[in-house]
């Protein structure tokens, strides 16, 4: 036995190498009698596979010999080379991920999945089923991603790929509008880590501010900011770019979105800086995508270095594991800056593509984009053009949910609206604005009258 095999042995659950043993002799159609020989008893045998007993390396060698199987495929439940298959398989997987190849990814993990499970290696089986459900959110089906993920993040398993899990948890159930089963999963899994060894970690803070963000699209803007300022100062202390970054990130976002956009760059300069020393490209072009949306938000906006980061943003997300509604995003905001610079056919068929592509599966998407749309249109002179564009909004955001995103577009629908004439629908539209943001009329009380 080699040293490798031999450190093995000493870290393996007896319990796990009695099953492995146990499972060789009852597929030889062997009794414990029949294995047992030399210096190793019947009893010892009995003990060996309750998980009792761990042999030694000599022993284990000769039980591998009279049951015709390799030692290794005893230690790792299968041999080395069958091993290694299944992690290059994998890595494979991994990778197609990365380019954005979601579907191969998905295929290539599965493949790995099954062989990992008949050989029992549950840490390529945590890894395998980890791919499968980010595969599955880069080609849009949240649902199924969720329900991969739920194993994992509930497992209480897989060190920092479980954190990963939940970090991907708690994104897909935020991006499918449940906002507060994502900030559910993301507190329990957080409090787990509480005085682990892993609780000070690039993985953990980026858990914490993704939670932040679930709670402040929920309309939590003071707690979100607060986490994501104890998350600064963690990931100030771990010195870790990549920490550092995704903190300075969220911040960037939570002062964006409250209207300090001129405090909010100089925040996501930073983090890009930062983010730009590591190999997360979908996270690099998201950061860009982020970027280059406040600065067209600037007053007044800084439309040349917006396309500069947005178009690399488009070229990282080509090939990298975002998904569809991340690469509509960033082109929304592509066709915003070229709406700016009064290039009104590129905007226009960029709104389209958009609109075609994120009506079924992103409504508010969509609505954003046929709210620019109609800006384009109503900048060629076509008013009646901009009001059908604005109603397909209205008709798209109707069923869109109640969120502050949500909010923040039907008041600025209502705002177009009312600049084309149409007051009645920029009246309804402000009233969605109203609901949408939680704002309830009181009850009418009328005073009695006396006689």
């Amino acid at each position: 036995m080699d040293v490798r095999d031999a450190d093995l042995l000493k870290e393996l659950d007896p319990a796990e190498l009695g099953q492995r043993i146990r499972a060789a002799r009852v597929a030889r159609g062997w009794t414990q009698t029949q294995l047992a020989g030399g210096d190793v008893s019947v009893g010892y045998v009995s003990r060996i596979e309750s998980g009792q007993r761990r042999p030694n390396s000599q022993t284990l060698d000769d039980l591998a010999a009279r049951l015709g199987v390799p030692t290794e495929h005893l230690l790792r439940g299968v041999t080395a080379r069958e091993y290694d298959e299944i992690k290059l398989t994998l890595d494979f997987a991994e990778l197609s991920l990365e380019t954005g190849e979601h579907v191969e990814a998905e295929v290539q993990a599965r493949q790995a999945l099954d062989r990992a499970s008949v050989a029992s290696q549950d840490e390529l089986v945590f890894r395998a089923h980890y791919i499968v459900a980010r595969a599955l959110e880069g080609q849009g089906n949240l649902d199924d991603a969720i329900l991969e993920l739920e194993n994992l993040v509930y497992s209480r398993k897989g060190g920092l790929l479980r954190i990963k899990s939940a970090i991907a948890m708690v994104r897909c159930l935020a991006n499918s509008g449940d906002l507060n089963a994502a900030i559910e999963v993301g507190e329990r899994v957080t409090a787990q880590l509480s005085g682990s060894h892993v609780e000070s970690c690039d993985e953990a803070v980026q858990l914490a501010v993704t939670v932040a963000l679930a709670y402040f699209n929920r309309g939590d803007a003071g707690h979100a900011i607060r986490m994501c300022r104890k998350a600064i100062v963690k990931a100030e202390a771990l010195d870790s770019p990549i920490a550092r970054a995704s903190a300075y990130w969220n911040a960037s976002v939570f002062e964006s979105e409250r209207g300090a956009v001129s405090t909010a760059v100089p925040l996501a300069e930073r983090a890009l800086a930062l983010l730009a020393e590591g190999q997360d490209a979908r996270n690099l072009a998201r950061l860009r995508t982020s970027l280059g949306r406040m600065q067209l938000e600037l007053d007044p906006p800084d439309v040349s270095e917006a396309k500069r980061h947005l178009e690399k943003a488009a070229e990282e997300l080509a090939w990298s594991s975002a998904s569809p509604i991340e690469i509509a995003r960033n082109n929304i905001s592509i066709a915003r800056a070229h709406y700016l610079e009064c290039d009104l056919l590129s905007a226009r068929d960029i709104c389209n593509e958009i609109i075609a592509a994120a009506k079924d599966v992103a409504p508010l998407l969509a609505a954003d984009a046929e709210a620019l749309l109609g800006q384009v249109v109503a900048a060629t002179g076509d008013a009646d053009g901009a009001k059908a564009a604005y109603r397909r909004a209205v008709f798209l955001l109707t069923g869109a949910g109640a969120d502050p995103h949500a909010a923040q577009l039907w008041f600025e629908l209502a705002d177009l609206l009312e600049e084309i004439g149409d007051v009645e629908a920029a009246r309804d539209a402000y009233r969605s604005a109203a609901a949408a943001s939680g704002l309830r009329a009181r009850p009418k009380v009328r005073a009695g009258v006396q006689v």
